[in-house]
């Protein structure tokens, strides 16, 4: 007897308990136990030891209630059964992406390292204006090439830049959105928080159900749908921060709403904004990493190499080009937001 049996009885329930009690699922270990032992009584327990009423336990006492892996199939099934509608919409938007990043990394991985490298210190240059961020910039890639980790670490890159690229293409407008709208961001707030507490290895489950392995858009969008949330939630936070003095006083200049957001808020939430690039950039490069089991290529799949193999070495100095990376991307962002910060305060 259940634990459970007398409080279907009570209800007046065991004729549906009964009826419902001919699943053909997978017997649990439970169950085959009990099977074999002859289907004998459990002796009774006290109050104490009362099990916790969840699904598995209650459908001991009444076969109708589903099991926890008739959720978790139930599940799979509905999702399975979506999943060529769910391509055929998914796959003409979602393109694009994939050739966006076959284009960046062979381009920036065919482009030859005496070309590239001045390239990127150009564009540090450009960037930062800082001779002391190019200078580190330049001894972390000159030490990446030397262990010849050139071709990883471009890689990274190329697809940091396109994920970041489309976070930003796409984040600052639904930013500005969700600050000009209490509903939306009423609605984008769940969103956003689900989004951001989803642990990283959980937006590859379905992409891979959805995708192919070979296709660069599977861990894109997971890059994607990780690293978006930062430059979304602050380009909100500073379109609302922006001191309402200066939007009265923008207001009885006559500007249109359009003239205040492009000279007047978004110029004051710049700060705000380039923190969450900053951020959304970081979370790429952490994303990228775990991205590499799903043929993601660059510095992840040393570090993979490194797990999987034992290989203690080819782990370490991958993962110590990483952290490069990191400050270096980290550097370069941060000299930019100085110098929006100097530039307005010179105003």
């Amino acid at each position: 007897m259940a634990t459970y049996d007398g409080l279907f009885d009570a209800l007046g329930l065991r004729a549906w308990c009964d009826a419902g009690g001919g699943g053909g699922g997978p017997m649990s270990m439970a169950d085959l136990m009990a099977r074999a032992s002859g289907g004998s009584a459990a002796p009774a327990g006290s109050w104490w030891d009362l099990p916790l009423p969840s699904l598995n336990n209650l459908h001991a006492a009444c076969g109708a209630i589903w099991q926890t892996r008739d959720l978790t199939l139930g599940l799979e099934r509905a999702f399975l059964s979506a999943r060529d509608a769910l391509r055929i919409v998914l796959d003409p938007v979602t393109q694009p992406l994939s050739w966006m990043l076959r284009q960046m990394i062979w381009l920036m991985v065919a482009t030859p390292w005496f070309i590239m490298l001045p390239l990127l210190l150009a564009v540090t240059w450009a960037v930062a204006r800082s001779w002391r961020v190019v200078g580190l910039v330049a001894l972390s890639l000159g030490f990446l090439a030397f262990v010849d980790h050139y071709t990883e670490a471009i890689q990274t890159l190329a697809i940091i830049f396109v994920c970041a690229f489309i976070c930003v293409l796409i984040g600052v407008p639904v930013g500005i959105a969700m600050s000009r709208s209490a509903a939306l961001r009423r609605i984008g707030t769940p969103v956003l928080d689900m989004l951001q507490t989803l642990p990283a290895f959980v937006y590859l489950i379905p992409l891979i159900f959805l995708f192919s392995v070979t296709e660069p858009k599977l861990y894109g969008i997971a890059i994607i749908l990780y690293a978006i949330v930062p430059v979304i939630r602050l380009t909100d936070l500073g379109i609302r921060l922006v001191d309402p003095d200066v939007i009265e006083a923008a207001d009885a200049f006559g500007m249109t709403r359009g003239q205040k957001l492009w000279r007047v808020q978004i110029p004051l939430a710049l700060p705000n904004i380039m923190a969450g690039v900053n951020q959304t950039i970081m979370m790429s490069l952490a994303m990228v990493v775990i991205a590499s089991l799903v043929s993601a290529p660059g510095l992840g799949v040393l570090v993979l190499r490194g797990i999987r193999n034992l290989e203690l070495g080819v782990g370490l100095v991958a993962g110590f080009g990483i952290v490069l990376l990191a400050i270096i991307l980290d550097r370069v962002t941060k000299a930019s937001l100085a110098r929006i910060d100097v530039s307005r305060d010179g105003r």
